[in-house]
């Protein structure tokens, strides 16, 4: 349920109010404040209230129930959007376009600072890079792991880029303590134990989309992280499952402009997983943007065909630097920052 208060209402009658319902109904409530209104999203059985009751309240301008099963995560509740901001002074979610770049898999300090100065220098502000890899194969490289995390903090420190990379256990939150942003990968979307956990750190989260996952089981796995408290949350589109096998998955532009629409979270569009093939990540740049995407997340290799995982799918720096430049034009165009 939400209820939005007149804005004559002051902060002791909006305290006592929520205070009230607290008691009465014993709902949780969530309140946001806005320029022109304040908002108090219920959560919890909201049946038995009286919604007749409810607007009869001298504060209240008025009250809708909400179906949808995501609360935390529903723009209803949140009319704004959340934006994200870094020490550094980044922002996502601010109408700017962040770009994150890097390899699939850290595989050498060398190799990982080389591709950092790089990718700075063509306007990444955040280097992705995987330490811990899960593999559909297991016998394909699983990653360095701690020494990995070890290389991505060297990379930070000399480079200044946040760091983002992807987190596959519970166990190994300790090691993340220098990293920017944890992800959780496709496969491990709906695992909601991790979830809780992640949501316990409070760090900025990218949340990647399913193999096979719908919006709303999307959402609903942000939904736990915010649960525990964690409001940080970047969304993901990477690509989904379907029939077609021209490319490594389908690319659900139509996800970015309908995401934005129910959430108030930013949402990363990621090219090189969504579709496998170097060649498209740049028309889905592109697309990606004009739909609303938040930023990218690209895979970024010095040397591509020797790649330890997804060169297929990866960029040259210089490439990436093309790629960047146009999206550049794109957003000049769109007059976005």
């Amino acid at each position: 349920m939400i209820i939005i208060l007149k804005p004559n209402a002051t902060a002791e009658q909006r305290e006592a109010f929520t205070d009230a319902l607290k008691s009465y109904y014993n709902v949780n409530v969530n309140t946001w404040e806005g320029v022109q209104s304040t908002v108090l999203g219920l959560i919890g059985d909201t049946s038995p209230i009286d919604i007749d009751f409810v607007n009869a309240q001298t504060i209240v301008e008025s009250v809708r129930r909400v179906q949808e099963p995501y609360k935390k995560a529903n723009r209803k509740f949140h009319p704004d959007n959340t934006v994200i901001e870094f020490a550094n002074g980044v922002k996502i979610g601010d109408g700017s376009v962040q770009y994150m770049a890097g390899p699939c898999s850290v595989e050498s300090q060398e190799q990982i600072l080389e591709i950092a100065h790089k990718v700075k220098k063509a306007g990444a502000t955040i280097l992705r890079g995987g330490a811990f890899k899960p593999r559909t194969s297991p016998y394909a490289f699983q990653g360095l792991k701690a020494e990995g995390m070890e290389f991505l903090s060297a990379a930070k420190k000399e480079t200044g880029l946040l760091i983002v990379t992807e987190i596959t256990r519970v166990s190994h939150l300790p090691l993340f303590k220098d990293v920017d942003i944890i992800q959780v990968g496709a496969r491990n979307m709906q695992n909601f134990e991790l979830l809780k956990e992640i949501g316990k750190s409070k760090k900025p989260v990218l949340l990647k989309r399913g193999l096979a996952s719908t919006i709303e089981e999307w959402l609903m796995s942000a939904e736990y992280i915010m649960s525990e408290g964690n409001d940080q949350i970047m969304l993901c589109e990477r690509g989904i499952r379907t029939y077609e096998s021209m490319t490594r998955n389908t690319m659900d532009i139509s996800a970015i402009p309908i995401v934005k629409r129910l959430s108030h979270l930013p949402v990363i569009a990621d090219p090189s997983h969504a579709t496998g093939k170097s060649w498209l990540v740049e028309p889905m740049s592109m697309a990606s943007v004009a739909a609303g995407a938040d930023g990218l997340i690209i895979e970024v290799h010095n040397n591509p065909s020797k790649a330890l995982s997804d060169g297929a799918q990866s960029l040259t720096p210089e490439q990436f630097g093309d790629v960047a430049a146009k999206v550049d034009s794109l957003k000049a165009a769109l007059g976005r920052i």
